[in-house]
């Protein structure tokens, strides 16, 4: 996979992920705790794990040591959408930087992250993508539940968006 595709999926990712942030800003605060029936965690956690594990794959495929990628953030933390949005924005910031410095070679390099994590660069950063994605579909059920239409995340609504 090129450079080039690597940035539009981030960059739709990052487009669906405000969308849904803004869904999610719309519900009154006990509705983000709601204990989940339809997915693993309520809508504060599932949005807080699809941050957290963007952020830890790409702390650790940076080569930042295991202190820095392998904890997990709290939940708790996090008492309103615009705490996790603001943390996210922070974390997509650095997520750019890193991926503007990256070019077709690098991304085709096998990563070494132990016997069973061999892989090229971008195999790691499709399944970023892949998981943020599962997460949001988590994320819109949940909206949907709570009574908020969810947002259209359909690539091509970004897409059209992008023509605009």
């Amino acid at each position: 996979m090129r450079r080039a595709e690597i940035l539009a999926l981030f960059d739709y990712s990052y487009w669906a992920n405000e969308l849904v942030l803004d869904a999610a800003a719309e519900l009154p605060p006990e509705e983000l705790t709601r204990p989940a029936d339809l997915t693993w965690r309520n809508l504060r956690d599932t949005l807080v794990f699809a941050l957290d594990v963007e952020r830890s794959w790409r702390i650790r495929l940076q080569g930042q040591p295991p202190e820095r990628w392998d904890t997990t953030l709290d939940p708790e933390d996090y008492p309103a959408v615009a705490d996790i949005a603001e943390h996210w924005r922070r974390d997509e910031a650095e997520m750019r930087a890193w991926l503007d410095d990256l070019d077709d070679e690098t991304l085709s390099a096998v990563v070494d992250l132990g016997p069973e994590d061999r892989f090229p660069l971008w195999t790691f950063l499709l399944h970023m993508f892949t998981h943020g994605a599962q997460q949001r579909r988590d994320a819109v059920l949940l909206l949907k539940r709570a009574g908020v239409e969810p947002p259209e995340l359909d690539f091509l609504y970004y897409a059209d968006d992008l023509q605009d």
